[in-house]
């Protein structure tokens, strides 16, 4: 019986600390250069497959700027995707260079509203 309140302890506790943990806001993202982001950007070959403006295309998502993933996210795909995309390791590109390629994507200006395109309002 002792046992059984004590694993029921641990794991309230462990309970307690996921939840304490979880209500920690993301680290902020390393400074980064946008401009020698976007230099990084085209010369590692990113634009390939997520477009000049990591707007996406055929074989690559949008990246950037909205919806924005944060730094740990985009991070952790790069090094390890689960997709088509091959991994960068930090051997092929720097922590750095990461910070450098988000920031360029965290300076790309957001699209602008659908509505606000004239070509994409129907007309009666």
């Amino acid at each position: 019986m002792l046992e059984r309140v004590a694993a029921s302890a641990a794991f309230v506790a462990v309970i307690g600390l996921t939840h304490a943990i979880a209500q920690q806001p993301a680290p902020a993202a390393p400074a980064g250069n946008a401009k020698t982001g976007q230099a990084l950007f085209m010369k590692i070959g990113c634009y390939q497959c997520h477009g000049n403006e990591a707007q996406g295309g055929a074989a690559g998502p949008r990246i950037g700027p909205s919806p924005m993933l944060s730094f740990q996210a985009l991070s952790a795909y790069v090094r390890a995707p689960r997709g088509e995309m091959p991994p960068y390791t930090a051997r092929v590109i720097s922590e750095k260079d990461l910070a450098d390629i988000y920031a360029f994507l965290a300076a790309l200006p957001r699209p602008p509203a659908v509505e606000s395109v004239p070509l994409l309002k129907l007309e009666p």
